[in-house]
């Protein structure tokens, strides 16, 4: 199944539960949620924790931050169902995957366009969830880079080769054409922010989505 977890960053900062409801209404499967990331800062803990209080739906948080471990733990409490870390902010990736699950959160690696899967083999046995960056982190709006769709096609095969479950999520620039090239090469979680959030049909816009094609 193909899951769709529209990004918040893309939403209106002022309405953000009347975003996420409506998102929700039209058939997301998880919320996605930056936390703060240099140079652009967009979410922290107290927003995470209002939208905890307004939503059952899976917030799916993507840490941009350096040492994640600093933070982690924090930000499970403050609601987070499954938080991301990027692989590059720290040099101790399985005792952060660790802190992670023991705060009672699904966990998972991010990497960068340019950083390669050699610095994730020894944690895969590790993870619930590897996100792989289709456009350089921090801002919005940016143009999709399909020269990951190589790496993303290897780690698929790695966790075919290894029988793992964990899922492969891709965030940056997903509209309905380029899903249709991360579904086509393994990934089964979708990021899309102003793909939805700019669309005048959440549900339509979704779907087409999902689909990796216009409906």
């Amino acid at each position: 199944m193909i899951k769709i977890a529209p990004s918040i960053l893309s939403a209106d900062f002022a309405n953000l539960e009347r975003d996420v409801k409506a998102v929700e209404a039209a058939g997301a499967d998880y919320i996605h949620f930056d936390g703060q990331f240099v140079p652009n800062i967009s979410f922290g803990l107290p927003v995470l924790s209002s939208l905890r209080q307004k939503t059952d739906m899976v917030l799916d948080v993507h840490l941009m931050i350096d040492q994640p471990e600093r933070f982690v733990e924090d930000f499970v409490k403050a609601g987070a169902d499954i938080v991301t870390f990027h692989v590059e902010a720290t040099n101790h990736v399985h005792r952060v995957l660790q802190q992670i699950k023991l705060s009672g959160a699904k966990a998972g690696v991010v990497l960068n366009p340019h950083t390669p899967l050699s610095t994730i083999e020894h944690v895969l046995e590790d993870v619930d969830m590897v996100l792989l960056m289709t456009v350089n982190p921090g801002f919005g709006g940016q143009a999709f880079i399909e020269n990951v769709m190589p790496k993303l096609a290897s780690l698929a095969q790695m966790k075919a080769d290894r029988d793992l479950t964990f899922e492969i999520e891709i965030d940056g620039g997903v509209n309905p054409e380029t899903a249709k090239l991360c579904i086509e090469n393994g990934a089964n979680v979708l990021v899309a922010g102003s793909a939805i959030y700019n669309a005048p049909d959440y549900a339509e816009a979704i779907t087409s989505i999902r689909q990796g094609a216009a409906v």
